[in-house]
């Protein structure tokens, strides 16, 4: 289903979007995958390369510069001739208690988790509306339903992708059949944790590393069951959790 189909992945340097990049790959699609860490990339160009047929173009994208993120867009464009899926996979968590004034983190969370997610997509619609098609991926978070102590600015971020979310599929999916999918993980082992700099969540951290924590290959899988799902299909909302996670 996803045979050279055109597929853009953000904060493909490790975890979820290195996965996903892997699986859209082998499914068939070809990949440009963007992040700030282009040895990364590198790295993954040459897995992905070793695919039979398998095409990738790798980009130094800064998801906070809205003419970085169009002229990702615009080089998948160029060599591909279109865009059919974009997974909207960068973000940081660094979380604190808010009392803590961490205001530098605060603006970095929102200009990543949030205006990132705005401008990739800004740079897409116009190709996705112009031939009626698409699938756009957002990465929330167990976050963007539960808010917990620590994590006011990182859960208010989330909260907004999951509304970002549904306001594109009320505007784009009924008439111009552009799908939407919200994913909303929990505890993945990934770099995520290390981001955190209060000290004052050294038991969140703990808990969390001693949890049996969702991989990286797991949120790759739901991504895939949504962006293969019948184009009649649209999956929404996929919420999945460590079976020892209770919120």
């Amino acid at each position: 289903m996803l045979k050279n189909k055109v597929a853009l992945v953000t904060g493909a340097s490790s975890g979820i979007g290195y996965a996903t990049s892997v699986a859209l790959s082998r499914a068939g699609a070809h990949v440009a995958v963007g992040a700030r860490r282009l040895e990364r990339l590198k790295d993954l160009e040459k897995e992905i390369s070793d695919f039979q047929g398998a095409e990738i173009l790798i980009h130094n994208l800064d998801v906070t510069d809205r003419a970085n993120c169009n002229s990702f867009v615009d080089a998948a464009v160029k060599k591909w001739g279109t865009v059919d899926i974009l997974v909207n996979n960068a973000g940081l968590m660094p979380l604190s208690f808010f009392k803590n004034n961490k205001y530098d983190e605060w603006e970095q969370m929102i200009d990543v988790n949030l205006k990132g997610v705005i401008y990739c997509t800004s740079a897409v619609i116009p190709h996705m509306l112009h031939k009626d098609s698409g699938h756009i991926v957002n990465l929330s978070s167990v976050a963007g339903r539960q808010v917990f102590a620590g994590g006011t600015v990182y859960c208010a971020t989330k909260y907004a992708i999951t509304a970002f979310s549904e306001g594109l599929r009320i505007e784009f999916s009924p008439k111009s059949k552009i799908r939407v999918t919200c994913i909303e993980p929990g505890v993945v082992s990934t770099e995520l944790l290390e981001t955190i700099t209060d000290e004052s969540m050294s038991r969140f951290i703990e808990a969390s590393k001693k949890m049996e924590a969702l991989q990286a290959q797991d949120i790759a899988d739901a991504i895939m069951y949504a962006v293969q799902a019948p184009l009649h299909v649209n999956v929404n909302e996929i919420l999945i959790r460590p079976t020892q996670q209770v919120l």
